[in-house]
């Protein structure tokens, strides 16, 4: 059974920095994507960023380029998503996610697994 289990929200004021963690398990799929997805109450869920087993290629939605950076531990079987100069609307519970056929980069449609989510509140 795929498990994802994301940790590190948390409560940050603008400006500040967070790392989530994405640990991954129960899976023997070699080509896929995990990626980062976030929804804030009353929008739609949106990518954030993604990351490629194959080559470790990174996507970033244009929101949060230049601010977050995706990364892999493949020892651990961890993504992590830093996430430097916190804005309030950042603010958004955040998950991670597995698209097993490396298809979907920042489409939440298109992925087949997801975590439970993490909240991260941003506060001016």
């Amino acid at each position: 059974e795929v498990q994802l289990v994301e940790s590190g929200g948390g409560l940050v004021q603008a400006g500040g920095s967070l790392r989530l963690s994405c640990a991954a398990s129960g899976f023997t799929f070699d080509d896929y994507y995990i990626g980062w997805f976030r929804q804030a109450p009353g929008k739609e869920r949106e990518g954030v960023s993604c990351i490629s087993s194959i080559d470790g290629s990174t996507y970033y939605a244009d929101s949060v380029k230049g601010r977050f950076t995706i990364s892999s531990d493949n020892t651990k079987n961890t993504v992590y998503l830093q996430m430097n100069s916190l804005k309030p609307e950042d603010t958004a519970v955040y998950y991670c996610a597995l698209d097993q056929y490396r298809v979907g980069k920042l489409r939440p449609e298109e992925y087949d697994y997801w975590g439970q989510g993490t909240q991260v509140t941003v506060s001016s």
